[in-house]
């Protein structure tokens, strides 16, 4: 039999498994301290893994958190096929997805193209603006603390990632609860609880985005490199975190 030539979904470890129960407890603890220190907190989705697992953290622990995820209106397939399943599969939870202004999009399209973001880092921002950032305001309007599934080991430009910020810009904290799990603790978490993920992820993306941003990832390559994968590491930021 050949050997796999793309990234594949890591098995766990004994030691990964062993150690799960007092993760999440950790991790439950973390998001009961948050949900306590704030009138309304909101977990930003992009129903990738490790969102996933906070949401059914979330959802286990009746914590009044509301979850939202942004649909840019150029999704893979599979990403709408899990949208569709997370109101049902955790109906107790608050749930709303954002689309970004029609008038917007059709400016950018008829402007520069439907694709130009290939043609420079300037414009694939200009695009992330309009179909995430500028969703994700209004996502957040009301809210004094937001969430994100963010880990220190996804790229080099997340490595000093903390637990608390500041987001100045928004005048509220932001909590980055995870941030110190791993991918083998994440997927340990996924395999042991059954939550729902993306089909992708089966077909070698570690990280899903937007269809036309995102590919496959080869065995040994970043988890993140097939995001944006034409420009430069330190560059592949959507401009949500900034």
């Amino acid at each position: 039999m050949p050997k796999p030539t793309l990234w594949q979904i890591p098995e766990p470890g004994t030691d990964v498994l062993a150690a799960l129960p007092a993760k999440t407890a950790v991790l439950a603890e973390r998001l009961r301290h948050i949900a306590a220190g704030h009138q309304d907190v909101r977990l930003a989705s992009s129903l990738a893994a490790e969102d996933m697992l906070l949401t059914d953290v979330i959802a286990a622990q009746a914590l009044p958190i509301s979850v939202f995820t942004l649909q840019t209106g150029r999704l893979n397939a599979e990403t709408l096929a899990l949208l569709a399943q997370v109101p049902q599969r955790y109906p107790q939870l608050a749930w709303a997805v954002y689309a970004p202004d029609a008038a917007a999009v059709a400016h950018y399209v008829q402007t520069h193209g439907e694709n130009a973001f290939y043609h420079s880092v300037d414009l694939r921002r200009e695009c992330c603006r309009i179909r995430k950032i500028e969703p994700l305001e209004r996502a957040l309007a009301g809210a004094d603390a937001w969430l994100t599934g963010q880990r220190r080991e996804q790229s080099p430009t997340r490595e000093a990632l903390p637990l608390a910020e500041t987001d100045a810009a928004r005048g509220m904290a932001k909590y980055n609860p995870i941030y110190d799990w791993t991918e083998a603790e994440v997927w340990a978490y996924v395999r042991t609880h059954d939550v729902p993920v993306n089909a992708l992820y089966r077909q070698g993306y570690p990280s899903i985005g937007c269809e036309p941003c995102t590919r496959p990832v080869r065995l040994g390559e970043d988890i993140r490199a097939g995001r944006w994968w034409w420009e430069s590491r330190d560059s592949k930021e959507c401009g949500l975190h900034k």
